[in-house]
């Protein structure tokens, strides 16, 4: 049962987050500026400078790592004058003139690790760029050690040190974002994109009732409801699907993630949204068809691009569909086009969606302690 009382009683909500998941989320802009600092005693930016790389390869694990690589892919591929590459198994035809991303758990015994370990010691075998993001020890780091650049930030997330699996997606996109910058890909600025993400921690914090928080707000509109998330652009698209990941990771919640366009060719899906807010379906029959046994579904559109066309997509599918909420930055210092502007609001909102997931999940009691959740 839903226990919404709890998101505007910060005491019992601080009780309740045994595993100090929030305190966790919250340090979005440390692990910025972690992972940049670690990413400089590395040497990346050094090793990295005039290399003109056949391929950049993102190197996956399962959960929110995926998610957030193919939304680093999105922000790089429309100018990157190279293939940006998503995959969860280093590419057999790796060489010297490739660059790969990578980042562990450091965990013995993990099968998932073991997939990462492989896949790195391939790639410094044939001689690639591999830049590895983790803790110093672990299968990963040793296959890779003395030949892949570790990027080690020293940040511990949850109470007393324990890694909280799902929560180090701004060390993972922080990772990308150094080697975008080493390669004259992406230009963000390490510093404005802690900033934005300290800025919207404060805004989502545990302090304050619902109705002024963003990410409480969104919690409690998901709630008892079948989240669809729809992508106006292409890289609100994968934040769409970085969005279905954390509801599941840490609400037990599960969502569809799409692009408008993708939601558009599903008829049935849209019947029911028509349902939802008292339309007639032209799929039901009122005597024979039972009440629908699943929750009602509740529309979230997602815009990161700021350009004409998105605007009035997000209007035109706000008036199919009005009571649909947009979820949108809207702050003018992150307001511009191109891809640095994307790459903050993509991450701002990453976060939001992160909080909005915690609460809901703490809302619903699905947080279970000491279990790790992908």
């Amino acid at each position: 049962m839903l226990d919404d009382a709890l998101l505007s009683d910060e005491p019992r909500l601080i009780a309740a987050d045994r595993e100090g998941t929030l305190r966790a989320v919250a340090t979005a802009g440390a692990q910025v500026r972690t992972t940049w600092a670690a990413a400089q005693d590395a040497g990346v930016p050094a090793d990295l400078a005039g290399l003109r790389p056949r391929a950049l390869v993102l190197l996956t694990r399962p959960g929110t790592t995926e998610s957030a690589c193919r939304l680093l892919a999105s922000l790089l591929t429309p100018s990157a004058p190279l293939p940006v590459i998503v995959t969860d198994v280093a590419p057999p035809w790796l060489g010297p003139l490739d660059v790969v991303v990578a980042s562990h758990r450091g965990r013995e015994g993990d099968p998932v690790e073991a997939d990462v370990a492989e896949s790195v010691h391939r790639a410094v075998r044939r001689g690639a760029h591999v830049v590895l993001a983790g803790p110093s020890e672990g299968p990963a780091a040793a296959a890779g050690a003395g030949r892949a650049l570790p990027v080690v930030p020293r940040l511990a997330l949850g109470v007393s040190g324990v890694d909280l699996d799902g929560l180090d997606t701004a060390t993972v996109l922080t990772t990308g974002l150094v080697v975008a910058r080493s390669l004259d890909l992406l230009a963000v600025d390490p510093d404005a994109l802690a900033d934005r993400l300290d800025a919207e921690a404060e805004r989502d914090g545990p302090r304050g009732e619902a109705f002024v928080n963003p990410a409480k707000t969104l919690a409690l509109r998901l709630a008892e409801r079948t989240p669809l998330l729809w992508g106006a652009d292409p890289v609100a698209g994968l934040v769409a699907g970085y969005g279905a990941t954390v509801l599941a990771t840490h609400a037990g919640v599960v969502a569809q993630a799409a692009t408008t366009a993708a939601a558009a060719a599903q008829p049935a899906l849209l019947a029911r949204l028509r349902e939802d807010a008292g339309e007639a379906s032209i799929f039901a029959d009122p005597f024979d068809d039972p009440a629908p046994a699943a929750p009602p579904p509740r529309l979230v559109l997602l815009a990161v691009r700021e350009d004409l066309a998105v605007r009035r997509l997000v209007a035109d599918v706000g008036a199919r569909h009005p009571g649909a909420d947009v979820l949108e930055i809207d702050d003018v210092d992150l307001s511009g086009e191109g891809p640095v502007a994307d790459a903050l609001r993509a991450a701002v909102l990453a976060t939001r969606l992160d909080f909005t997931a915690v609460y809901l999940g703490l809302a619903l009691g699905a947080r279970v302690p000491g279990v790790r959740t992908g």
